[in-house]
């Protein structure tokens, strides 16, 4: 911020900064933002820090953020308890909610193999997943994402469920809806080939 330095202003600076995908301009609009809010609107900006950090803890049985014992969709008897669909993140489990087709439960992992960054099955939330596959459960999807880390995943995860005769699928992926296949790149469209269904 130059020459002009105010320490509070400069901390706020930073603290945005350190937030994924805010740069220096972002995090110094965000903080001049927060700095035009009245007492009472920043009180309760940063209340509602502390109380997402001291009242969200992860579902007892899915890992998903929730503030009861059970999320939502585990506490739910309109749900499939007997289809599982696991994911990297809460962000990805609230991206397949927002589709509103889905109507089965979620595990979070809450990350993807990744010998590189040193993360193993261990560092995830795979015994848990693990622990829930009783006689209830029928299949589990696997929605890790399309990258070597959320393959290799999927793969390790499809390798320790499919002896115990859980039916284990991935999600199709292919070319997005609007696009144009010109655009596209190989391994998208031999994905789309592969996942193709009947009409």
């Amino acid at each position: 911020m130059g020459n002009y330095n105010v320490a509070p202003l400069e901390n706020l600076v930073e603290q945005f900064e350190r937030m994924p995908g805010i740069g220096n301009k972002t995090a110094q609009r965000l903080a001049y933002y927060v700095l035009n809010l009245s007492k009472t609107e920043a009180r309760a900006f940063s209340q509602a820090i502390i109380d997402a950090h001291e009242k969200i803890h992860y579902c007892e049985v899915c890992c998903n953020l929730t503030d009861q014992k059970l999320c939502p969709v585990c506490a739910s008897e309109k749900r499939d308890h007997s289809l599982i669909c696991v994911v990297e993140t809460p962000r990805d489990a609230a991206a397949m909610e927002a589709t509103g087709e889905y109507k089965g439960t979620y595990h979070v992992l809450h990350g993807a193999i990744s010998p590189l960054n040193d993360i193993g099955p261990d560092d995830l939330k795979v015994k848990e997943l693990i622990g829930r596959l009783s006689g209830e459960v029928k299949e589990v999807i696997m929605a890790t994402n399309p990258t070597v880390e959320g393959d290799a995943t999927a793969m390790y995860l499809s390798r320790l469920l499919k002896p115990m005769g859980i039916r284990v699928t991935r999600l199709a992926y292919g070319v997005p809806v609007g696009a144009d296949l010109e655009y596209a790149d190989q391994v998208t469209l031999a994905r789309a080939l592969e996942g193709r269904n009947e009409l």
